[in-house]
């Protein structure tokens, strides 16, 4: 049968080239490529390249050239649909079954695209035309001219409430597949669909191939509702699935061998400007695994540079948390923060270009981010604060999945827990020389002794003492499962002016409790209806809905030690702190939970020693992080608390 592009575009993207070659052909690393000897032709001198940006290998003694299906139609005899479908399985794609459904689908398809593509142009007419003259303004103050406006397909949707809707009308696109598609506003409380960006500059959003499959819009006005705006999710866009740029920066990306990650569009363009055009960005939301992946993909240690204010270092340490668990061997991340207050194009307009390359050249190695966050938000002048830091940072190391890495995280990190103490820390061996010294002045953090021709060092990325960091887990049992998603949900519901920042994480969480569940669905309603939630309309809502006894029931799952959280006079930037670590330790029990039954499924299908060694190592980790959750639970004594 034929494939839809869109699918072998999805196992391609699964299954990195090497990893299919490396099967049949021992290879090596090359640069930014992979050499071995060629799996064609008898030879003594590496011939073959395998390269994982542009998905292909190709044999320069046989002149033969292809992708991994030609690869195992190649070398195994197989079929094209033979090798798809093997692919398929390993890379856990779904393949549609052979029927005039899949075609007719595979048609609608290309036919979304080309709509896409006619919205594109017409915001490009628009900007160009007489009624973008304000639009076209803004960009000039922006100092994003015609070249980079054109570069990146800049347009503007005007303020006319169907101008879009009517432009494709009158080409035969149908209302329901503009709609569809997140051009309209449409429901069945709406009698007539309008267009759902108006006033705003346009940022077309493209796939891996270049296509437009949404668009981000920048409000014109200072008092719109949502200064940026993306388009919905659609059957073409997935936003935790895409980066944007990512087709304009793949080229860059390999032949510099590196690929940056900033925060928005317009940062995309103030890099592009400075000279680094392998320049990407999420969309709205925190670095996603699937993103991290594509990262990944296009260099070893992508760098994530974010605003040098509170929001860019909680988006670093969100994308902090889930590299984690994805380390492998010579893949990791580099983190660069701004000056405070500062964005790419604030700083490339008053410092200009060598401003934004000093911070790139600074950017620092993950394990120093992660023993910044730890060590600067737990004080170590007691045994018991030491303790506590010791806990989270084996917590954390301990969720690395590839035991090499995590073996190697492990040494660093308790080099540095022994280097807190006088002498070195106990066991007589002495003080492990790790490259590190401490600041001048006291304090907790290490850093790498300054070596001649080092790069100024980026901004330093600090976070606030969190009293549940150290004493929480990422996995545990049923109740230790019900009692954080309860903490969680009833958190934001005595205080909804969170929502804000939560909504997303909120979202995405994975909850058991049917009570949590319905609460969650009204707090994201209200989310999405307020800029400002507010807690006498959340509470009116809640009674309408019925749902106040799920509240009040919800409430009693709350531990005694958590239940600070519920004060509506509970400081804000705690109160934000003890949130982002119960959703991060809840997802990671979520995660450790599905890793333990897959375990467990792989060895009931196959009694290998590496299964069981994989099933072990998941169980030692969920019994570390156990046991730690345990010990949080453990109410203080009357004296304790007296004291």
């Amino acid at each position: 049968m034929r494939y839809p592009p869109h699918i072998l575009e999805e196992i391609r993207a699964r299954l990195p080239a090497s990893d299919v070659v490396g099967r049949r052909v021992r290879l090596k690393k090359a640069g930014r490529e992979w050499r071995g000897l060629s799996p064609f032709n008898s030879e003594k001198t590496p011939s073959f390249y395998v390269n994982d940006q542009k998905q292909f290998y190709h044999c320069f003694s046989s002149g033969k050239h292809g992708d991994v299906f030609t690869f195992l139609m190649e070398t195994e005899g197989l079929s094209f649909p033979e090798a798809v479908e093997r692919l398929a399985g390993e890379a856990g794609v779904t393949l549609p079954a052979p029927s005039a459904d899949a075609r007719e689908m595979e048609t609608k398809r290309t036919g979304a695209f080309e709509v896409m593509e006619l919205a594109a142009a017409y915001y490009e007419d628009q900007l160009k035309g007489r009624l973008g003259t304000s639009a076209r303004a803004y960009l000039d103050r922006r100092e994003l001219g015609p070249e980079i406006r054109s570069r990146f397909r800049l347009g503007y949707a005007t303020s006319e409430r169907y101008g879009l809707r009517d432009h494709l009308a009158a080409k035969d696109v149908d209302k329901e597949l503009m709609a569809e598609l997140g051009l309209l506003v449409s429901g069945d409380d709406i009698a007539v669909p309008f267009d759902k960006f108006r006033d705003r500059v346009m940022f077309p959003i493209t796939d891996s191939r270049g296509r437009v499959i949404a668009f981000g819009g920048r409000a014109m006005q200072a008092d719109a509702k949502a200064k940026y705006m993306n388009s919905p999710e659609t059957p073409l866009f997935h936003k935790g699935q895409v980066l944007y740029n990512l087709h304009g920066a793949r080229k860059a990306a390999h032949d510099r061998g590196t690929i940056i990650a900033v925060e928005g569009y317009v940062d995309v363009i103030a890099m592009t400007m400075a000279g680094h055009p392998n320049a990407v960005a999420g969309l709205g939301t925190a670095l996603t695994e699937e993103q991290l992946a594509l990262l990944w993909r296009h260099a070893d240690e992508p760098i994530l540079c974010f605003d040098g204010d509170g929001a860019g270092q909680r988006a670093a340490f969100k994308a902090l948390d889930v590299a984690l668990p994805g380390l492998t061997p010579g893949k990791s991340l580099r983190f660069a923060l701004l000056p405070q207050g500062q964005d790419p194009d604030d700083l490339l307009r008053s410092a200009g270009a060598s401003a934004i390359d000093r911070v790139l050249d600074g950017a620092r190695p993950l394990v120093e981010v992660l023993w910044s966050r730890a060590t600067e938000s737990t004080p170590t002048d007691t045994p018991e604060r030491k303790a506590g830091l010791a806990k989270s940072l084996r917590e954390m190391v301990a969720s690395i999945r590839d035991e090499t890495v995590r073996r190697f995280y492990k040494d660093e990190i308790e080099g540095r827990l022994r280097a807190l103490s006088p002498g070195g820390g106990g066991g007589g061996g002495g003080q492990r020389r790790t490259g590190y010294e401490p600041r001048s002045g006291g304090g907790s953090t290490f850093q790498r002794k300054p070596r001649p021709g080092d790069p100024p060092p980026s901004p330093r990325i600090t976070t606030k003492f969190n009293p549940l960091f150290a004493g929480s887990t990422n996995s545990g049992g049923t109740a230790m499962f019900r009692d954080r998603e309860a903490m969680i949900v009833s958190s934001l519901l005595a205080h909804p002016e969170l929502l804000g920042i939560e909504a997303e994480d909120l979202a995405a969480l994975e909850l058991d409790d049917p009570d949590a569940q319905a609460l969650r669905s009204l707090l994201l309603d209200q989310a999405a209806d307020a800029d400002q939630p507010d807690v006498e309309v959340l509470e009116s809502r809640l009674r309408r809905a019925g749902l106040d006894g799920a509240a009040t029931r919800l409430a009693t799952h709350v531990r005694p030690g958590d239940r600070w959280t519920l004060d509506s006079h509970a400081d804000r930037m705690r109160l934000e702190d003890a949130l982002r670590q119960a959703v991060i330790l809840h997802r990671k029990s979520g995660a450790l939970n599905s890793e333990l039954r897959a375990a467990e499924r792989a060895l009931a299908e196959e009694g290998s020693e590496a299964n069981f060694a994989w099933l072990c190592d998941v169980k030692e980790r969920m019994a570390v992080v156990a046991g730690a959750e345990a010990d949080a639970e453990v109410p203080e004594s009357d004296d304790t608390a007296a004291a």
